[in-house]
């Protein structure tokens, strides 16, 4: 009896059954961890969150890129969308093509919705935000790119995704005028494109991170949707 307990308590240890929060290794280009919320129907469809790390979690350890942003919130406490968060590693720059591959993934293996996929991100992962949503606007229902930038040769296809571009005023590693930069380009695509430009006094490049554990950035992003 006393063994079978032992078991028990080795099991338990090994997996978490309260888990809620998984790797997928090996099977896209990207590894990345995916949050699957509680209480989800089996014909219900989710949103997808897909959360692009900053350079200093770049690597191969998939628990780093729960130390800011997304998932970081909700481990504090936050109480996130019922949506399927998605948090890629890269061990280097954001490639469109390859976060959208994490994508197609979560699309064909989780009762995910197609016509809300958001990306959001900070620092590198604020240029990989834009750069994806500029590489795939006509799949990306809204993006939120926090003190980071983008390269204006996307400003034109941004235009045609609703934008949140945010960057902290003090910001000593990435200046914010990398972001006044592409929303400028942005908006001489389209001066009705639907972007808007937040500069946050006294804003550090890390202080900023703050926006991940406040609601106002996922009630934006929940508000829009693709036409399928």
């Amino acid at each position: 009896m006393r063994f079978v307990y032992l078991v028990i308590i080795i099991l338990a240890a090994f997996f978490d059954l309260h888990a809620e929060t998984f790797p997928i290794r090996n099977k896209t280009t990207y590894n990345f961890l995916i949050h699957v919320p509680d209480n989800v129907t089996e014909t219900e469809k989710l949103p997808v969150i897909v959360f692009l790390h900053g350079r200093s979690l770049s690597g191969t350890n998939l628990e780093r890129v729960k130390r800011y942003g997304v998932l970081y919130a909700k481990n504090k406490g936050h109480q996130l969308p019922k949506a399927l968060i998605v948090a890629p590693q890269t061990n280097k720059g954001w490639s469109p093509d390859h976060v959208m591959e994490v994508v197609d993934y979560v699309l064909e293996n989780y009762n995910a919705d197609a016509s809300r996929v958001y990306v959001c991100g900070m620092s590198m992962g604020g240029y990989g935000t834009l750069h994806v949503a500029g590489k795939y606007p006509d799949r990306i229902a809204a993006a939120v790119a926090i003190c980071g930038g983008g390269n204006v040769k996307d400003a034109c296809n941004l235009t045609q995704v609703p934008l949140w571009i945010q960057h902290g005023s003090a910001d000593r590693a990435v200046p914010a005028s990398e972001s006044k930069k592409i929303y400028n380009a942005i908006m001489k695509c389209n001066n009705q494109a639907d972007a808007k430009l937040t500069i946050i006094k006294g804003g550090t490049h890390g202080s900023v991170e703050r926006l991940f554990h406040q609601d106002a950035i996922y009630d934006w992003m929940m508000q829009h949707s693709k036409i399928q």
